[in-house]
């Protein structure tokens, strides 16, 4: 027992993945195995190619120099899609795929310009999801614009690496400094430049004038730009403006601007780009290297993806007799042959216990003959032991028999089995190439089993009791090529119990980006029941309509002839039995057609292995393309293994785990747990047209679109960019549903029930803001939760000073607010907080420094929040302001006075 409680704990620690499955290694200061992949729906065009090469040789050389000969980049594949042409050169991939590479290369959704840019969404020093550049900006000349290609690649790696984030800040691009200066935002603030505003822009260029004083915010005019000098001395920083010349470096503690309101700043605790890099694992195993040689040019490997072979590898062990497992996996299988795997895929399937048997080698999947050919060797009987590793390598024998490589191949595990000897394949599961996903279901299966997807870059899933866990995991199997419009997309997986003779109702709506393909799935567990499905404009299907399987798996399915109609489908269940029986209700469908982006949902945790305490984060992208669908309600539902269920409503407000407000990620911690062992997740995504909306609007995370320079005095720009006018920034969404699975998890180290201790804090405040009303200030945020982000704290610590670094280094010994009167609200309400700042004199030009500490019942205190400014302000009596230069001093501060809501973070 012993031996095996050490294996299992060698497992983890060796298979401990990151969520995103990058095969990026650092060996030897050089990074290994970067995959950078090309969407299908790119053109053909060698150019791309070539560019890539450029650029990442280019960057290797300024990365070298950038972390002070630390790390490079030895060796990259570029990933050729499966519609451009075959060529000699081209090598067989292994578990590289679109869908898990680090950079991708594709067009944008909506011609919005070219910033590349990071889907970063995690916390300071976490890994970002991956690159994101255009085909117009690998093949154009963009050098005035965003600086040579490999600096942009260096800026863009350090937030998909490192986890660091942007200095500057496009929505709040000024800010008031300690000095009483009106700055720009950015790092380091010896980079200099003019503000100026743009007039009369025609043909590119423009007249420009100096930016006067907004007379409400003390700052500049809201069309203020700062505009950088083309000849800079500053070396930083790689966040801010890569493509000045001068810039070779991150910001360090020495130059690192600490009052910036940028996302760095908020994000990191003010912690310079460059502490975040040291810190990192890369750096904890990357000494700089000697000499004054520099590393060789990156090794580059063209892969060309292949049709998408999948081998399914099914359990049929005795274990499969508990509570009619054999049953629901049958059921699961089958919707995956019929529903979800994409034509044209060449399929096979291996069932097995103590030993295997293939049932199927591969067949292409052409029409509805083909789904019945593989359906019908589905196992019918449940017998003998467990051994996995049989299982694969049979699955892998009927992958070779067809004459396919298993390198690339998919193969989808499921097991309810203990086996202790799964690690005696793991050299062969490594040299084969293949990717495996794993689906463990119910308590028993074996502990050791996500090893092999973490080894492989393949998915994890649990399933406990009912058919919908199984048939979640399944949908969530989809091509891994990056064409969206092939992919199945669930819009309804629902478990009812009905008691004898009942109805039961609902409704399933069908928005106008799907409803090709279109299947409604109904399975049962005594009796089959009365069906009506209705479309709507009205028109019925019932019961006759739905086809029976034909292998007594107790489900009925319907496919909803040519495209199904726009709106809400409504659909009626009666249970004839005259006991209660569980009755499952799932609807699948695809893109609407090839050319419409249909609107998808994905989930994961931050984390596949939790420590207890640790928390996690929940985390859910609602997206059409590459831009975010904003004001949906988003329902993470997690699973324990013994079946207990938590339910939590994602935000996306910027609060607690979520980092930018309003970008389609949806997060929330995650803390409630319940006993050891697996977890899964699910996410429901539902909109409502009055709220749903589509943002067009620039990802954040991105390499900045630099207008123009000052050269000898004069500007010179560049040409401008194509905005999105705020009239036009969000479009309304209609009315639609999606389910995904997230996958599993697992849980270590949770005490028993009743020796568990509150051991979470409040969550941090990130939006405080101050201003004075009259004598008095005003503070406004939003209230963090007893437990992080879930139910409300127990009182709140304000602290005020005259002094920004007295809050910051030494919060404790600041002046304290009474805050006697103040009765904390639930998680995510907006707080109002009113107080004379006494024993303080006030007159004009005042300024004040707050910050808050949330306090629990436990007397555990978050961590301290944003600092937020308030200066007095009266105003002049003049009509006018004079327009001003950077710079503002004291003197002319105390004559003009100021009023600002400014969060310095």
């Amino acid at each position: 027992m012993m031996f095996r409680l050490k294996l299992i704990l060698f497992l983890v620690l060796q298979f401990l993945p990151e969520v995103k499955s990058s095969r990026v290694n650092l060996n030897n200061n050089g990074y290994e195995d970067i995959v950078i992949a090309i969407n299908p729906s790119v053109p053909e065009d060698e150019k791309l190619i070539q560019s890539i090469k450029e650029m990442v040789t280019e960057a290797s050389t300024y990365l070298f120099h950038a972390t002070k000969r630390r790390v490079y980049f030895r060796n990259i594949s570029i990933l050729i899609p499966v519609t451009w042409k075959s060529k000699s050169e081209y090598l067989m991939p292994k578990q590289e795929s679109y869908d898990q590479a680090d950079v991708i290369v594709a067009d944008p959704y909506l011609k919005y310009g070219d910033d590349p840019y990071t889907l970063q969404y995690g916390q300071c020093g976490e890994k970002g999801q991956y690159i994101h550049f255009t085909p117009n900006f690998l093949l154009t000349d963009n050098m005035p614009i965003y600086g040579p290609r490999g600096k942009v690649f260096v800026h863009e790696w350090a937030h998909l690496r490192w986890g660091v984030f942007d200095e500057y800040n496009v929505d709040r691009p000024f800010y008031i400094s300690r000095k009483n200066t009106i700055e720009a935002t950015r790092c380091s603030s010896h980079i200099t430049g003019m503000n100026v505003v743009f007039n009369e822009c025609k043909g590119g260029s423009c007249i420009t004038r100096p930016c006067r004083r907004d007379l409400k915010t003390g700052l500049y005019e809201a069309k203020c730009t700062f505009i950088p000098h083309k000849t800079q001395t500053a070396k930083d920083s790689i966040m801010f403006m890569q493509n000045l010349d001068s810039v070779t470096e991150f910001c360090t503690a020495k130059t690192h601007n600490t009052e910036a309101p940028n996302l760095q700043n908020k994000m990191c605790n003010h912690k310079s780009t460059w502490d975040v890099i040291k810190d990192s694992d890369d750096f904890q195993k990357a000494s700089p290297m000697t000499g004054t040689n520099l590393p060789p040019h990156p090794i580059f490997s063209l892969l060309k993806s292949k049709q998408r072979v999948v081998c399914l590898v099914l359990d049929k062990s005795g274990n499969h007799l508990v509570s009619s497992r054999l049953l629901r996996m049958n059921q699961a299988a089958e919707l995956y042959l019929i529903q979800i795997i994409e034509k044209g895929s060449m399929v096979g399937m291996v069932t097995f216990d103590s030993t295997a048997e293939i049932q199927n080698n591969l067949t292409k999947i052409i029409d509805n003959s083909t789904y019945l050919k593989l359906t019908a060797n589905l196992p019918k009987i449940a017998s003998g032991g467990t051994s996995i590793c049989n299982g694969l390598k049979a699955g892998f024998q009927a992958i070779t028999y067809s004459n396919q490589s298993t390198s690339g191949s998919e193969i989808i595990l499921l097991t309810d089995g203990e086996d202790d000897a799964i690690n005696s394949c793991f050299e062969d599961i490594k040299q084969s190439g293949a990717i495996i996903h794993t689906i463990a279901l119910g308590p028993s299966a074996a502990k050791e089993l996500e090893a092999l997807p973490n080894m492989t870059g393949g998915l994890r899933f649990y399933a406990n009791k009912d058919i919908n866990g199984l048939i979640d995991a399944f949908s969530r199997i989809s091509s891994r090529s990056g064409n969206i419009s092939q992919q199945a997309l669930q819009l309804e997986s629902k478990a009812l119990n009905i008691t004898g003779r009942e109805w039961i109702n609902g409704t399933v709506p069908v928005d106008s980006t799907i409803g090709n393909d279109t299947f409604f799935v109904v399975t049962w567990t005594r009796q089959k029941p009365e069906i009506i499905l209705q479309d709507p404009k009205g028109k019925k299907y019932k019961t006759s309509d739905f086809k029976d399987d034909k292998l007594n798996i107790q489900s009925a399915r319907l496919q909803i002839p040519d495209i199904a109609e726009i709106g809400t489908w409504t659909y009626s269940l009666l249970n004839n039995h005259p006991n209660p029986q569980l009755l499952t209700v799932t609807m699948t469908t695809r893109a609407r057609s090839p050319t419409t982006l249909p609107v998808i949902a994905t989930a994961h945790m931050s984390q596949n292995t939790a420590h207890y305490p640790g928390p996690m984060i929940v985390y859910a992208r609602v997206s059409q393309g590459f831009l975010p669908v904003l004001g949906v309600n988003v329902t993470a539902i997690i699973e324990t293994k013994d079946g207990h269920q938590v339910t939590l409503e994602l935000w996306d407000n910027g609060i607690g785990a979520d980092t930018v407000k309003n970008d389609g990620i949806y997060s929330r911690y995650f803390t409630d747990y319940h006993g050891n062992g697996r977890y899964s997740l699910k996410v429901h995504v539902q909109a409502r047209k009055s709220t749903a909306r589509l943002s067009l609007r620039q990802q954040p995370n991105k390499a900045l679109y630099i207008p123009g320079y000052v050269e000898n005095g004069k500007i010179t720009l560049n040409p401008l960019r194509p905005e999105v006018k705020d009239d036009v920034a969000e479009t309304k969404v209609e009315e639609f549903s999606r389910l995904t699975s997230g996958g599993s998890f697992t849980v270590l180290g949770v005490p028993p029930k009743g020796n568990q201790t509150h051991v979470f804090p409040p969550g941090k405040i990130e939006d405080l803001e101050a201003e004075f009303k009259g004598d008095h200030i005003q503070l406004l945020w939003t209230a963090p939760g007893n437990i992080l982000d879930k139910g409300k704290a127990n009182s709140y610590n304000i602290r005020i000073s005259k002094c920004f670094l007295d809050l910051q280094k030494d919060f404790g010994n600041a002046s304290s607010v009474n805050t006697s009167a103040l009765i904390p609200k639930e998680a995510g309400s907006k707080e109002i907080f009113e107080f004379k700042p006494e024993p303080f004199k006030i007159e004009n030009g005042t300024k004040f420094y707050i910050a808050i500490q949330a306090i629990n019942e436990a007397n555990l205190t978050s961590e301290i929040s944003n600092i937020a400014q308030a200066i007095k302000f009266i105003p002049p009596q003049e009509t006018s302001i004079p327009a001003l230069g950077t710079n503002i001093s004291a003197l002319s501060m105390a004559i003009f006075g100021l009023a600002a809501i400014l969060s310095v973070l």
